[in-house]
């Protein structure tokens, strides 16, 4: 439990909430009216899988990925990738439920963030940029069209969101449409008076330690802002016309 709690906040709740729900679906707690139930899956561990690589992926990128080094910039990714995930998947795919989408989105961000290193796929050693095409080509053999359908949903809404918040502003000189509210930055723990917003985009002010004058011993006046050199203080004074 020490490890879960030291788990970063988003991740270990998304798998947390997918282990309670898969084991109250496939105990047959829930109704179906709420979330799809077939005994027929009593006996898969498709569940098992999609807990262990949500919860790799996921904390791999809340912890490491510098895109999302803002506070709450991970949990707003999660909300947009979820709703094109269930828009795409409700509508094209029929389906009911979504995390095959979630996992394999973020799968497809981790891989983007970790091109030129190499992954692991079943006992194979592949460039991790190409993890989510072989993933998907695992999921059609072992599991048919239908799930591999739903998991190109994650692939997509991932990259709109790669799209949108990176390859369109840097190289296309767009704007980042996709920002992190300040209260979203408050939950995670952000101070709002250390966020400012600018017209070209948000800027940050860390902390500082500022001196008064009477507290540094002098007052620095008109003297030089280079520490350790002579100009940091005033030298001797001469009357005008001395020697």
């Amino acid at each position: 439990m020490d490890r879960f709690w030291a788990a970063p906040p988003v991740s270990r709740t998304i798998v947390a909430a997918m282990a309670i729900q898969s084991l109250l679906v496939y105990g047959g707690v829930l109704s179906a009216d709420w979330i799809w139930f077939d005994p027929r899956r009593m006996t898969s561990l498709d569940f098992i899988f999609d807990l262990y690589f949500t919860w790799t992926y996921g904390t791999g990128l809340e912890l490491n990925s510098p895109r999302f080094s803002q506070p709450g910039s991970f949990f707003v990714y999660v909300v947009f990738v979820c709703t094109i995930i269930a828009a795409l998947a409700s509508t094209f795919v029929g389906a009911g439920f979504f995390t095959a989408g979630l996992m394999m989105a973020f799968i497809y961000t981790f891989a983007q963030d970790n091109r030129g290193k190499k992954a692991h796929i079943v006992i194979v050693q592949i460039p991790v940029e190409y993890l989510p095409w072989a993933s998907l080509a695992v999921t059609l053999v072992v599991d048919g069209p239908y799930r591999m359908m739903i998991q190109v949903t994650g692939i997509l809404a991932a990259h709109l969101y790669d799209f949108l918040t990176r390859l369109y502003p840097t190289f296309q000189g767009g704007r980042n449409y996709i920002q992190t509210p300040v209260f979203v930055k408050r939950w995670f723990g952000a101070e709002s008076s250390a966020f400012s917003h600018k017209k070209y985009g948000t800027a940050f002010r860390p902390g500082q330690n500022l001196q008064t004058p009477a507290a540094s011993g002098a007052s620095r006046g008109w003297t030089s802002g280079f520490s350790g050199s002579s100009w940091t203080g005033r030298g001797q004074g001469r009357r005008l016309g001395s020697d």
